[in-house]
């Protein structure tokens, strides 16, 4: 496989609950070495870059039991699932006994088949690393409780959700410092030398049987951040970062795998230096659930270098689903955003049909929902313009939108454009609930003694426009509430 692409387009499968429902509609068991071709071929017809199979590690039952005696828990999988059994909790994919295929995934021979057959599409394939804890029934546990923060029987006895008591050990239950403790997993030390050596091992394994990795919760591991959470706990802070020694201690040995981080609290630019391919862009997500345009085009406004190596998104398995979390013409506005910008896209098995549901991880299966037609055909063709040149490889700027005195109906517009030698592409989207109009001002630098032909790909609606009233005025722009234009853009004869 040659190198990734610079805005890969990710495709996220919550890979248990994905092959039991192939299972039930083929009436027999399905596992990664059984996918029927056809449900590949259906992927990469997408025009997606990678898949990102969630969920393969081997699950605990540890992890099992304590999440069925959480009635918070137990009341999140009744909301999703009415009929919910005891059956259906297979256990969180992010509470990890060990780094080797779940044999009901199908093992790594099963793991194997579905990375060739990804392969012979030209597709990658990301998995799962979770850096910041284990399960309790982890070897690990047994094996190397100092790879682990460790508490006393007086912590147990003063704060019994914050810690966990096993073979005679005490070891404090994983957590992000904002939140209670997870009563289902135990916290690493990101400071214990060990514990790095046995975790690029680890990664390094991985790395034999995939192209990259997600990696879950990763500003935890930031030896600020780790030292703030457990101060003294930890003993002594290392003088490297975390990340960017077992980043390069991986990338010795597999120098293309991709890095790709779960990230928040602003520290995506911080984790990019520190190695990371890409980082989640929750900032974006964040503005286009709530804020108003000036907000999505001021943080557009960052440095080339630190966009396009951001992540946008506007549902994953953490988020509420965006058929769920965005009326009907917003979430539309903030898709064609989200799939149309530099750096790494990110869509979820279930995006593109309409689910409302968001799934608690622990479920092995989901409840089931009719598909949005008209939702599934906007992003066919969504995604043939995002997998399509200039987006692919051109070059990506940020026009200003200029309005009239009297009408500043303009600030709700947010446009930029993409070249690619004589290809062009212009993305104008309307952020507010009202109609808005203006012109957008392009960079072109051939626009003036030719005339220009665009053609609306959403529209199917073509327009002619002298290039020197562009060049002095600025495109004129009307748009609907939430509406869009995708204009692909090339000289006339």
């Amino acid at each position: 496989m040659t190198s990734w692409p610079l805005h890969p387009l990710i495709y996220e499968i919550n890979t248990w609950v994905w092959l039991e429902e192939l299972g039930r509609g083929m009436k027999t068991p399905v596992t990664l070495a059984t996918v029927p071709k056809k449900e590949w071929d259906a992927i990469a017809a997408l025009g997606v870059d990678a898949v990102w199979l969630m969920g393969v590690w081997e699950r605990s039952p540890a992890g099992i039991r304590i999440a069925m005696g959480n009635e918070g828990l137990l009341a999140d999988f009744r909301r999703a699932l009415h009929d919910f059994t005891a059956a259906d909790n297979v256990g969180s994919p992010y509470c990890v006994r060990n780094y080797a295929v779940d044999p009901h995934l199908g093992g790594s021979e099963g793991l194997a088949t579905a990375r060739r057959e990804l392969a012979r599409r030209g597709l990658r394939l990301i998995l799962d690393f979770v850096p910041n804890h284990m399960a309790p029934d982890h070897p690990w546990v047994i094996e190397h409780p100092d790879y682990f923060i460790r508490g006393s029987t007086d912590d147990l006895a003063r704060d019994p959700a914050a810690f966990f008591e096993t073979a005679g050990q005490v070891i404090a239950c994983g957590r992000d410092p904002f939140f209670p403790a997870w009563p289902d997993v135990l916290q690493l030390n990101a400071f214990n030398a060990g514990l790095r050596a046995a975790t690029a091992a680890t990664v390094n394994a991985i790395a034999g049987q995939c192209d990259g990795v997600r990696c879950d919760m990763a500003m935890l591991m930031m030896n600020d951040i780790f030292q703030r959470t457990w101060g003294e706990r930890a003993g002594d802070r290392p003088e490297q970062d975390y990340w960017p020694e077992l980043i390069g201690a991986v990338r010795a040995k597999h120098p293309g795998f991709l890095f790709m981080a779960e990230a928040y609290w602003d520290l995506e630019w911080q984790l990019q230096q520190q190695g990371f391919d890409y980082c989640y862009d929750k900032q974006l997500y964040d503005r286009l659930e709530h804020g108003p345009a000036p907000a999505v085009r001021g943080h557009l406004q960052a440095d080339m270098t630190y966009q396009e190596k951001l992540v946008r998104f506007i549902e994953n398995h953490d988020e509420p689903r965006a058929a769920a979390a965005f009326p009907a013409g917003r979430q539309r506005a903030a898709a064609v955003t989200a799939l149309t910008l530099p750096g790494a896209k990110l869509l979820h098995e279930g995006q593109l049909t309409g689910r409302t549901v968001r799934l608690p991880v622990f479920l092995g299966r989901r409840p089931d929902e009719p598909a949005d037609e008209a939702l599934q055909a906007f992003y066919r063709l969504l995604l043939t313009v995002a997998a399509a040149e200039p987006l692919r490889s051109g070059v990506w700027r940020l026009c200003s939108v200029e309005g009239w005195p009297d009408n500043r109906s303009c600030e709700n517009l947010v446009a930029w454009c993409w070249q690619s030698g004589g290809e062009r592409c212009l993305i104008v989207v309307n952020l507010s609930a009202a109609s808005a109009q203006g012109r957008v001002q392009l960079s072109w630098d051939d626009l003036v003694g030719r005339r220009w032909q665009m053609r609306d790909l959403s529209a199917d609606q073509g327009y002619e426009c002298e290039g020197a009233e562009i060049a002095a005025q600025g495109l004129y722009v009307e748009l609907p509430p939430w509406g869009h234009h995708l204009l692909a853009g090339w000289q006339s004869p």
